[in-house]
C-alpha cells in the first residue's frame, strides 16, 4: 500500500485539504485500498482554515517521515510556513520521497528551497507574486500541473483533482485513475499541459453546448473524424465549430481529438495485450508509426517503452 501524508500548513483551504482523500481514497487494487492516507501538521490539534472554521489534525510530522508521497494543499502561509514543516519537507526530499502541491502549496515547497531550478506551477492569478518571491523557480502558470519526477505541482484548486488523478496514473495506470475519477464523479484524467483557464466565456446553458458532439467523437475514436464530421454532428458550420469548441475546451477540435486519442492509446497500452498496430488502429492513429511519433513527441516514450514502464496486471484479451 502506498502511504500518503497530506501536510496541512495553516491556514488551510478545506476543499483542497480533502481532495487527496476524495480521489486517492477511492482507489482499490485487488479489493484492497491502494493508498493509506494520513493528515498531519506541525502542531497537531485544531488548525485554522479559510472561511473562519477550525479543522482538527491528529498527526504530527512523523507522518511525513513515514510516507511515500507528501502532498501540500493550499495554504495562506505563502511566505511564512512553519519552519518545522519546511525542515520535514527537506528531509523527505532528501530521502527520495515524492512531493506534490496543490495551488498555493507550491509556495511552501518553494520556501523549503525544493523548487529551485525546477519547473513548477501554481494558480495563474498568483504568478506575479510567486515569480517575485522565488526567482530561481521556473514558473509555468499556463498548465494544470507540472511533473518534475520527484516533485509534482498543481495549479488552482480544481486542478488538484487533475494532479491527484495524475499521481494515481503514475502509481497504478490510466485504467485505475479513470476508475477513481468515475467514483468521485469528476472529469477523467487530463494531460498536465492543458490550459488552466479559458478567456472566452462559455455559451449559456441552452442546449447549444458541444458536449454531445464530443461524446459522439469519443465513441468513434478508432475512425477518421474530420471537422466537417464534427460540425455536421453539432449542426453548425465549421467556422462556428472552431470558435465554440475553443471557447468550451480551451483547445481546437484537432488538439482535443489528439489528446483523447493519446489517452485512449495509453489506456490500451497499459491494460491490454494488443499489439502496437492494434492499439494504433483502436485509438485512431491508424499506424504504429503514427502512434510512435505522437507518443514520443508528447510523452518522450515509444509505445513499447511506455508499456514497459506503466503496464500493471495487463488484461488478457484472447
Amino acid at each position: 500500500m502506498h502511504r500518503v501524508a497530506v501536510l496541512a500548513i495553516p491556514p488551510v483551504k478545506a476543499f483542497d485539504l480533502s481532495m487527496p482523500y476524495t480521489l486517492l481514497g477511492g482507489v482499490e487494487i485487488d479489493g484492497e485500498p491502494g493508498y493509506e492516507i494520513t493528515f498531519c501538521t506541525a502542531e497537531p490539534g485544531a488548525i485554522a482554515a479559510s472561511g473562519g472554521i477550525d479543522i482538527v489534525i491528529r498527526h504530527g510530522l512523523e507522518a511525513v517521515a513515514a510516507a511515500d508521497t507528501v502532498i501540500v494543499p493550499s495554504t495562506g502561509a505563502r511566505r511564512d510556513a512553519d519552519p518545522a514543516a519546511l525542515r520535514a519537507l527537506r528531509e523527505a526530499a532528501a530521502a527520495g520521497k515524492r512531493l506534490a502541491s496543490i495551488c498555493t502549496g507550491a509556495f511552501v515547497l518553494a520556501q523549503a528551497g525544493l523548487l529551485d531550478g525546477r519547473t513548477a506551477t501554481t494558480h495563474w492569478g498568483l504568478a506575479a507574486e510567486f515569480r517575485a518571491a522565488f526567482p530561481a523557480v521556473h514558473l509555468d502558470a499556463e498548465v494544470l500541473f507540472a511533473d518534475e519526477g520527484q516533485i509534482v505541482t498543481g495549479a488552482g484548486s480544481a486542478a488538484g483533482i487533475d494532479l491527484c488523478l495524475h499521481l494515481i496514473r503514475r502509481d497504478y495506470g490510466s485504467v485505475t485513475a479513470n476508475a477513481a475519477a468515475r467514483v468521485a464523479v469528476v472529469t477523467p484524467v487530463r494531460m498536465g499541459g492543458q490550459a488552466q483557464f479559458v478567456d472566452t466565456p462559455l455559451p449559456p446553458e441552452t442546449g447549444a453546448s458541444l458536449a454531445e458532439a464530443r461524446a459522439w467523437a469519443l465513441a468513434r475514436l478508432d475512425r477518421p473524424i474530420s471537422l466537417d464530421d464534427l460540425a455536421r454532428e453539432a449542426r453548425i458550420s465549421v467556422r462556428t465549430l472552431n470558435r465554440r469548441f475553443t471557447a468550451e475546451t480551451g483547445m481546437t477540435p484537432f488538439q482535443w481529438l489528439l489528446q483523447q486519442r493519446l489517452q485512449r492509446a495509453r489506456e490500451l497500452l497499459e491494460a491490454t495485450e494488443f499489439s502496437v498496430d492494434q492499439v494504433a488502429r483502436r485509438s485512431g492513429f491508424g499506424t504504429a508509426e503514427s502512434l510512435r511519433q505522437h507518443l514520443t513527441r508528447h510523452l518522450g516514450l515509444t509505445p513499447r517503452a511506455y508499456r514497459d514502464n506503466f503496464t500493471r496486471n495487463p488484461a488478457r484479451t484472447g
